[in-house]
């Protein structure tokens, strides 16, 4: 049969449709979509000199797209890759013990603008702004949508119009081909580049030093390392230089911390000694080390914090009720000596006996529900992630699952279609599950569709 006969046999939509109407308890609106798309597909392939599929695949094809296209599209997964502050994935988990909270200002009315004692409006700043100023010990504090948005602001409340030296070390790319030079020249601010890529010394600072000098901007290196011949400028030593000059000192922390944390010998500054150091404004994330929600925190001189506030850029980047109910509660934490029972501290401070004896018991589970597939506890290493502490590896132990080379890609494929998505990591010709961050609750689920997998995998 040649491909125009071919296409004059593919079904109506409404066809296909009324055959699916009686056994697809699928909205309308998605079940026509799904049809539509099919058979645009089968169209297309026809076209191309692909057989023309069966009325029964067809059937089958539109029913389970219809059925795709009903469920959310961000859907919650589990990350068996070890991977902490996973970006892709979400970043730091939230406590379950927060979302009742969340749940009741998300569905309802809040004090989100509004105060209750004097019957008056009031601001969103006022949630969490002397709570995490009193944490890390600053005059003041605000939050923004993210870390990108708070380095902006406060890029273009104080130097808009005028210069910035920072060290050519530290000009880092933040994610998504997002630059520190390209968010500068955003905020209207004019760089100024010193030192050499691996060397940069106070001397430099000093001589790059003008009328039109704004801002000295130190930026911590959080997502790469560099080793070898290479010095940089203590932030002690740049704010002594900005006081002499009278020019106020930033730094960009990207992750940031409240806790002191050292993992393989690398460890990160906390927030804490960077305001204490002198520094005048400090920026850093909510939803990477804090292990909170995604927002911008910015702290620091009060002058500064007041300005930024009245920049007309912080209404189009400031935070919803959510994000400040959420960070509100992690930020309590922190102050009742709670912080290491954030779901990203326990991952961290993890016991190595305790990561090995869930994945022995998951091996043997396992095992158990796939017989014929190899599987075996082996030691490995789990990461951070998410641009914070680059190289700093905690040691730990994955479930191998060994696999024909032919069905690895196809099995790792289908446990991120599967209707609970798994995400796994590949290496040496295996699939490797880091039961470190995935959570007790979810080792039922991730048997049960991993050993559907497995099993479709013996079954060729």
């Amino acid at each position: 049969m040649s491909a125009r006969s071919d296409l004059a046999h593919i079904p109506a939509v409404q066809t296909v449709m009324r055959a699916l109407s009686e056994d697809c308890l699928v909205p309308t609106v998605w079940l026509k979509t799904g049809v539509r798309d099919v058979l645009a597909e089968v169209r297309q392939s026809v076209k191309a000199g692909a057989a023309m599929p069966s009325w029964e695949e067809i059937l089958l094809r539109c029913k389970a797209r219809a059925e795709e296209l009903t469920r959310p599209h961000l859907r919650p997964v589990i990350n068996a890759t070890g991977i902490m502050v996973h970006t892709n994935l979400g970043r730091s988990p939230l406590p379950e013990a927060m979302m009742e909270h969340l749940a009741a200002v998300a569905t309802g009315y809040s004090t989100l603008e509004y105060r209750l004692d004097e019957g008056v409006r009031g601001s969103r700043h006022e949630h969490v702004q002397d709570l995490l100023a009193d944490l890390v010990g600053a005059p003041a504090a605000m939050v923004v949508n993210n870390n990108a948005a708070a380095v902006l602001i406060a890029l273009t409340t104080m130097a808009s119009g005028r210069e910035v030296i920072v060290s050519r070390g530290e000009l880092v790319e933040i994610g998504g081909s997002f630059r520190i030079p390209e968010v500068m020249a955003l905020s209207g601010a004019r760089l100024v580049e010193v030192g050499a890529t691996n060397k940069t010394h106070l001397y430099d600072y000093e001589r790059a030093i003008t009328a039109e000098t704004a801002l000295l901007l130190k930026v911590h290196q959080s997502n790469f390392r560099q080793l070898g011949f290479v010095d940089s400028v203590s932030r002690h030593d740049l704010v002594v230089l900005g006081r002499r000059h009278k020019i106020p000192v930033m730094e960009d922390l990207g992750s940031g911390v409240l806790l002191p944390i050292t993992i393989d010998s690398y460890s990160e500054p906390c927030v804490q000694e960077v305001v204490g150091a002198g520094v005048d404004i400090t920026t850093f994330s909510g939803d990477k080390l804090l292990g909170g929600p995604q927002a911008g925190l910015v702290v620091g001189k009060k002058e500064w914090i007041d300005r930024m506030k009245k920049n007309p850029l912080a209404r189009a980047v400031r935070v919803d009720k959510m994000t400040l109910a959420v960070l509100e509660l992690v930020l309590r934490w922190y102050r009742e000596d709670r912080g290491r029972d954030l779901p990203l501290w326990r991952m961290i401070y993890m016991p190595l006996e305790s990561i090995f004896s869930r994945a022995q018991s998951f091996a043997d589970a396992l095992r158990n529900l796939c017989p014929d597939v190899v599987v075996e506890v082996e030691a490995d290493w789990s990461e951070v992630g998410g641009g914070s502490m680059p190289g700093a590896r905690l040691q730990t132990y994955v479930v191998s699952v060994e696999l024909p080379p032919s069905m690895l890609q196809w099995a790792e494929q289908a446990l991120r279609s599967a209707p609970v998505a798994v995400i796994v990591r590949v290496n040496r010709g295996r699939l490797l599950l880091d039961l470190r961050t995935v959570f007790e609750h979810q080792e039922i689920p991730l048997a049960q569709t991993l050993a559907d997998v497995l099993m479709r995998v013996s079954n060729g």
